[in-house]
């Protein structure tokens, strides 16, 4: 990856650009028609142009076969919330574990040329003279890119922007610290701002709901960090601990209500997602959100999915790895709902707070409430947000649990229940069932945002999905255990095969879809 490369891609896309790109970088540059760098720097003009790139791509907004290729086929579908009725590739695709690395490449690059270029560009230009938009940037950076390093592992991280034709990759462990380190800078950095009375000016630079308030976006930041924390917990511990204790007891906290969620508002943009259901028609329900939801007469059901234009009245999910004989075998089944026909994409909820906290409160750790309350807000939060009635009865079913899951089309597809815990909250359970009914009800309330549910099902196995039937992986992913993370990319391998050899050496294992990341241990959740 050299960096004059991603420079040039990312210029193009820039707002600030008005005219087409070329070869002749130089010469717009310095083009007397154009901006000069004094009126660029009116206003942080010169900064700002960066970030809407950064907002719009974390997860791509437009156009929507990108979203579709960089989330929309590999971890929406790995997290068990959505499916595929369409046989791409003949039916051997991520979906069956044969990796396409013209799919997957799009998660790749448009992290790096969109987040990790402006950060980079915005370092340059902020640090050390406008601090708040370097905070600012650190944010996102950590937003963005955490996605990515949880995606392959060792990636580009402190040494992007190397002038070197080969650019060495962190290990996962060394990009985790940086990130912890950089939230401290932006959380430090703006708490001051907020303390000292300072107006804003994020206001016309903030893509988010947030409007440019600097404790919001603290309160982002040290709920960010509780997640990055939490997904440690396995492999380091203690410094799982000290960083959610961090973030909880911080003077703004982490979030709290509904108001405080992280979301992307888009003036022009609705969820790519909507398209590529509703138009298109490639993306269904899962079978495993079938089972889960059916099991517990889940009122969030009809916010999250459309029932079925083949069975009236229904909702039917599609099973992941399975044969697929033409489209119209299960294009008919439940789409997705209302929750993604908006200009608002939400990346992480007030909800996933509380559950995050109850789990850190399951492990001892000073979370500011029990596991149980903590758990039960969570659930309110979610139902609060998606504007389902009849929480407080969902949190008292003791009886309900996951149902089988029934193809009516093609029986060998049908599973028995794998998910067997109630909603209900049981103080004399193990901690390892306490610990699968959070997870739970986790993913359901991250619905439909399927990298963070993706990680977490890697991490702790919940909840329990449907194997698929179909493994085209030639035995480097097993059925069992699915998919861990997704090989490097061949045009990364052109471009930095030193860098790449450099990743591959901190990752533990093979490049293959089937290794596991530095923080997906085969230990024990407890």
């Amino acid at each position: 990856m050299k960096l004059n490369k991603i420079a040039k891609a990312a210029i193009c896309i820039s707002l600030l650009t008005a005219v087409g790109c070329t070869g002749d970088f130089e010469d717009i540059n310095t083009n007397p028609n154009g901006f000069t760098p004094k009126e660029l720097e009116q206003d942080f003009n010169n900064i700002k142009g960066g970030f809407a790139p950064m907002f719009n791509n974390i997860q791509v907004l437009t156009p929507e076969w990108v979203y579709q290729l960089q989330q929309g086929l590999s971890c929406d579908i790995w997290s068990g919330y959505m499916a595929t009725p369409t046989g791409f590739a003949g039916g051997i695709n991520n979906t069956t574990y044969s990796l396409v690395d013209g799919w997957n490449v799009f998660n790749w690059d448009y992290a790096y040329k969109y987040v990790m270029f402006n950060a980079y560009d915005i370092a340059n230009k902020s640090k050390g003279k406008y601090d708040q938009f370097y905070a600012l940037s650190l944010i996102l950076k950590v937003e963005g890119m955490h996605r990515v390093t949880d995606t392959w592992g060792p990636i580009i991280y402190s040494k992007f922007g190397s002038p070197e034709t080969t650019i060495p990759y962190d290990s996962q462990e060394e990009v985790y610290n940086q990130m912890f380190a950089e939230l401290d800078t932006a959380v430090a950095e703006l708490t001051k701002r907020v303390d000292a009375g300072e107006p804003s000016t994020f206001v016309s630079t903030d893509l988010s709901a947030y409007g440019g308030d600097y404790k919001a976006w603290v309160k982002f930041a040290n709920t960010l960090r509780l997640r990055l924390a939490m997904r440690i917990v396995k492999v380091n511990p203690t410094l799982a601990k000290t960083q959610a204790e961090k973030a909880v007891a911080h003077k703004f906290g982490v979030f709290t209500t509904n108001a405080d969620l992280f979301k992307i508002v888009s003036p022009v943009y609705t969820n790519p997602i909507a398209t590529i259901s509703g138009s298109w028609l490639d993306i269904r329900m899962s079978a495993d959100m079938e089972s889960i939801l059916k099991g517990y007469n889940d009122p969030r059901t009809a916010t999250y999915f459309d029932t079925s234009t083949q069975f009236p009245g229904q909702y039917k999910g599609v099973r992941t790895g399975i044969a697929i004989n033409g489209k119209g075998d299960h294009q008919d089944f439940s789409g997705i709902g209302s929750v993604v026909r908006s200009k608002e994409i939400v990346l992480m909820t007030t909800a996933e707070a509380y559950f995050l906290r109850a789990e850190g409160a399951l492990r001892g750790w000073n979370m500011n409430g029990t596991a149980q309350a903590l758990y039960e807000e969570g659930i309110k939060a979610s139902f609060d947000q998606r504007g389902a009635s009849g929480a407080a009865a969902y949190i008292a079913d003791n009886v309900k649990t996951a149902v089988a899951y029934v193809d009516p089309n093609f029986p060998e597809n049908n599973s028995p229940a794998l998910n067997n815990v109630t909603v209900a909250w049981d103080a004399a359970a193990t901690n390892e069932v306490k610990l699968q009914k959070i997870i739970t009800q986790k993913w359901i309330a991250g619905f439909p945002e399927g990298q963070e549910a993706w990680s977490d099902y890697r991490r702790t196995g919940y909840p329990k999905l449907f194997p698929v039937l179909k493994n085209y992986s030639g035995g480097t992913i097993t059925t069992q255990f699915g998919v861990r993370r997704i090989n490097y990319v061949t045009s990364e391998k052109a471009a930095n095969a030193g860098g790449v050899a450099s990743g591959i050496a901190k990752l533990n294992g093979p490049d293959t879809g089937g290794t596991r990341l530095w923080w997906d241990t085969t230990g024990p959740n407890f």
